[in-house]
Formats: structure tokens, C-alpha cells, sequence
């Protein structure tokens, strides 16, 4: 008889059980930053982890994670869900995410509202959906299988677009609020995104922050875009997680501050990853906007009184 193998153990003994991350700035945790960020004597707010890279059950990349969130707040990212497909959502990846859920109980689980896979093909991008009431009924039924399994909201991430849809019917705010309302789940918005599609569409993103449900948001992200030009010669942003904040987007987290109140702010960088100092700087950078605004806001005090 051949024997399962073991169930690697759950994380004890954290100095932060799980439970609401910190109204702070966090970072996305990079394994060669591990050692840099335990010996800091800045203790960031939080880290965040995307939950493909913990899908294996053992490793260093596990010991290092074991030793992080024994000492800081922890969040989960997946990129791999697909909420947005048609084709359903990969129960064996939803199994593999609720191990690393269940193994290292993150204070929150978030995920993006696009989609990557058809049929038995996997596409390593974020891909968009038509705001359609079809779509929406679907990433509804999708997120309420995923909380039902991981026994806990998610939180549902706005998307980076480059193309829109001529089906859709429904503005992006709109159709996030409503899934929200619908499935329970909670909101992250990335405020790079929000930058990033409206220059490529031509909107402007105050006017998607004003019309976006602030009063969901349970996260912020933010990180650096690239800029190129598409095939007639315009101007098209890429979220490309490789540089620090630009100034355009600071000022709009110091707007979203203002309204929504202190939030977890989570400074993203994917790609040509810096020594840790960099990334210290851009989540001092957050903590200092939202020490100076975040307590002034009359949806913070709300937030704080519940």
C-alpha cells in the first residue's frame, strides 16, 4: 500500500496570530530578503507572498517563509485561480492554495479578477473579462467556491487592462462592486492599475476612485510601470513591477488615504528585484503617507470603531 506522504506542519508560535494585518506598509517577500529583513531594525507592517511559489511541500523557500511569519503579519497573493475563466475554477490548485492557507494561516488571501488558463493550456499573464452580467454571475460562483473551501472572504484584486471589450456593459466599478456584494468577498486596489488603465483607455483615474467602493477595500497595492507605445505610436503603460512608484501614483494613494483612511499598503516588485533597502524605502515612503493622512479620514474612524 503505498502511504500519503506527510502533512507539513502549521505554523505556531507567531508573535502575530492571524487576524487583521496592520493599517502599514508591507512588501512582497523575496527570498534572498529574508535575512535582510529579519536583522532590520525597521519591523515593516507585513509581507505578502504569491501562493504558487509555497505549492511544494518542503524546501527552503519553506523554512525561509516559516521564519518570516513567526515574526511578521503574513499575506497570501494567488495568481493561478483564474476566477474570470469559463471553464471552472482548477480544483487541484484550489486544493494546493488551501494547504498553504491552512499551513501558514495568512491574516488575508487574495486573488486577481482576470483569468490565465483554457482547456489544458496555462498563460503566464493576467488576462481580462468582459464586464457583462454572464461574467459576472461566473467570477460570483467562482469566488463562492473558493471562500467555501478556504473557509474565509478573499479579497478581489482590480485588473491592469490594455484592450476593452465591445460586450461589456457595465463599467469596472460597477462590476467589481457588484461581485463583491454578491459573493461577501472583499476588495484590493491596486492603485498602479488604476494609473496604468486609465492612461492606456484614455479615462481619467479620479474619476475611477471616485467611483470605486473605497469603503470595501481591505488592501492596497502599489508598484512601478513601464512605459512604451503601441503599434500607431501612442503612449501604453505595462505593469511591469520592476521599478519604484512613480510620483503620479503616490499622489493618487495619498487621495485614496485621505478618503478611505489607513490601510495595508503593499509596495510591489517582481521583476529586476533590488537589494532589500530599496524596497524599505518605498514601504517607508507609504508609512509616512499614511501616518500623516490616514488618521484624519472619516472612513478610517469608521473602519476603526468596527
Amino acid at each position: 500500500m503505498t502511504q500519503s506522504a506527510p502533512k507539513p506542519p502549521i505554523v505556531e508560535n507567531s508573535r502575530f496570530p492571524s487576524g487583521p494585518l496592520p493599517p502599514r506598509a508591507g512588501a512582497g517577500l523575496k527570498t534572498d530578503h529574508v535575512d535582510a529583513i529579519l536583522a532590520d531594525d525597521y519591523r515593516i507592517g507585513f509581507l505578502e507572498v504569491h501562493a504558487e511559489n509555497y505549492m511544494g511541500e518542503g524546501g527552503p523557500a519553506h523554512r525561509a517563509l516559516a521564519a518570516i511569519r513567526s515574526e511578521f503579519p503574513l499575506s497570501v497573493h494567488g495568481v493561478g485561480l483564474s476566477i474570470g475563466s469559463e471553464e471552472g475554477i482548477d480544483t487541484a490548485h484550489l486544493e494546493r492554495l488551501a494547504r498553504v492557507v491552512d499551513r501558514y494561516q495568512p491574516s488575508m488571501v487574495s486573488e486577481h479578477l482576470a483569468w490565465s488558463s483554457h482547456d489544458a493550456g496555462y498563460f503566464n499573464d493576467l488576462l481580462p473579462v468582459p464586464y457583462d452580467r454572464q461574467t459576472l454571475d461566473r467570477v460570483v460562483a467562482h469566488i463562492s467556491q473558493i471562500q467555501d473551501r478556504l473557509r474565509r472572504p478573499i479579497l478581489l484584486e482590480n485588473p491592469s487592462t490594455y484592450v476593452a471589450f465591445e460586450q461589456s456593459t457595465m463599467s469596472e466599478t460597477d462590476f467589481i462592486r457588484e461581485i463583491a456584494q454578491k459573493s461577501g468577498c472583499g476588495l484590493l486596489l491596486d492603485i498602479n492599475n488604476v494609473f496604468v488603465s486609465a492612461t492606456n483607455h484614455g479615462w481619467k483615474p479620479m474619476n475611477y476612485l471616485r467611483d470605486f467602493p473605497l469603503e470595501l477595500v481591505e488592501e492596497i497595492h502599489l508598484a512601478g510601470h513601464a512605459e512604451d507605445v503601441d503599434d500607431e505610436g501612442d503612449l501604453i503603460l505595462i505593469d511591469a513591477h520592476d521599478r519604484p512608484v512613480a510620483d503620479a501614483v503616490w499622489k493618487l494613494y495619498e487621495t485614496v488615504i485621505c478618503q478611505a483612511g489607513a490601510l495595508p499598503t503593499l509596495i510591489e516588485w517582481d521583476n529586476d528585484v533590488p537589494e532589500w533597502p530599496v524596497l524599505r524605502r518605498e514601504a517607508r515612503l507609504a508609512d509616512a503617507i499614511l501616518d500623516r493622512l490616514g488618521p484624519a479620514s472619516l472612513l478610517g474612524s469608521r473602519h476603526a470603531a468596527e
